[in-house]
């Protein structure tokens, strides 16, 4: 068999033989993606020079070490999501970027802000789920001034130091709850609200976003006080034991936070009929639960398309030497309910 050429690298990348001459001999600029598809294919084919174009590709392409700090890893929200991550970083054209990421099972703002540092001594940009807290903001701006940008992902946090925040407008979010218990109710009623923790930005402007809309267009119904989960199953199993048995006119139930799992099997043991119920993440429990109609809809964080962006805003800000707005990157979130999981 003969040995690959320029030509046959080139028909595999769908280049032309001048675009792998140029990248095979760095001589002017090619587009990241354009070199990948042509190192891809040079090693797809057993081409001579294929590890040659490789380590020219290494030598020009930025590499990035970037650091993320999840909630706990035994939630299956958020195992899906450092796949996600760490398949998003495989992947980020013009970028070679090294991962690392980290799961904290405790949530106080003392611990998150300490795992912050030391996460910063090997990270040159972190994306950090957690609470807002004064100690929280601290940290942060310890480590902006260190020239270490801080993504808040998912719920924001220390809005006047973090580089930017990553995740879906969670008011919006909010809000479309209350538009679908009110539409979607067997009448009007009451409706439960279980969040993870007060101090998650994220949780109260979803609460704020189901009150709001409930006042202005469906007045008939009441919002009861929000119950606490901490992010445990178990107390969300607990919370929703409570909510249907004290109210027996409950018609619908907004799962802010975390914790969901509890909620589900609650459900399930109880075979509340005709509850409205609302959960935040789509995962093999809540599409299992949809498809049984245990749980009504899901408005979810849109996977994988976040990370990608999180890498990205994450990458642009090590390269300009930290950023310095306050953005947020709101992405639109994903509403699942029986029909179309």
């Amino acid at each position: 068999m003969a040995r690959p050429t320029i030509q046959d690298v080139a028909r595999e990348a769908g280049v032309s033989p001048a675009t792998v001459d140029r990248v095979l001999n760095g001589r002017l600029p090619v587009r990241a993606e354009t070199a990948q598809r042509v190192a891809e294919a040079a090693k797809a084919l057993g081409y001579h020079a294929a590890g040659l174009i490789q380590q020219r590709l290494d030598r020009d392409t930025p590499h990035l070490r970037l650091g993320f700090l999840l909630l706990k890893s035994q939630s299956p929200f958020y195992s899906l999501l450092a796949a996600a991550i760490a398949d998003a970083a495989a992947t980020t054209p013009g970028f070679r970027i090294s991962a690392v990421i980290e799961h904290h099972g405790d949530t106080s703002p003392a611990a998150v802000a300490e795992r912050m540092h030391r996460l910063a001594e090997r990270c040159q940009a972190l994306a950090v789920v957690s609470v807002d807290h004064p100690l929280i903001a601290v940290a942060v701006a310890e480590l902006k001034a260190r020239n270490v940008p801080v993504f808040a992902l998912l719920s924001d946090f220390a809005a006047e130091h973090r580089a930017g925040y990553v995740g879906v407008d969670n008011r919006k979010a909010g809000r479309t709850a209350g538009w679908l218990i009110a539409h979607t109710a067997r009448a009007p009623g009451k409706i439960g609200i279980i969040l993870g923790s007060h101090r998650f930005h994220g949780h109260e402007l979803r609460e704020m976003g189901l009150r709001s809309y409930v006042r202005e267009h469906a007045p008939e119904f009441e919002v009861l006080d929000s119950r606490v989960n901490l992010e445990e199953p178990s107390i969300a199993h607990e919370a929703t034991f409570g909510l249907v048995r004290r109210h027996p006119d409950l018609v619908g139930l907004y799962v802010a936070g975390g914790g969901m799992e509890g909620v589900i099997a609650a459900l399930r043991e109880e075979k509340s009929q005709g509850l409205v119920t609302i959960c935040p993440e789509l995962t093999p429990d809540s599409r299992l639960a949809l498809s049984e109609e245990v749980i009504s809809y899901v408005i979810a964080t849109p996977l994988p398309q976040l990370p990608a962006e999180l890498i990205r805003v994450m990458a642009q800000a090590c390269l300009s030497g930290g950023a310095e707005g306050t953005g947020q990157n709101f992405l639109p979130f994903n509403l699942y309910l029986p029909e179309n999981i």
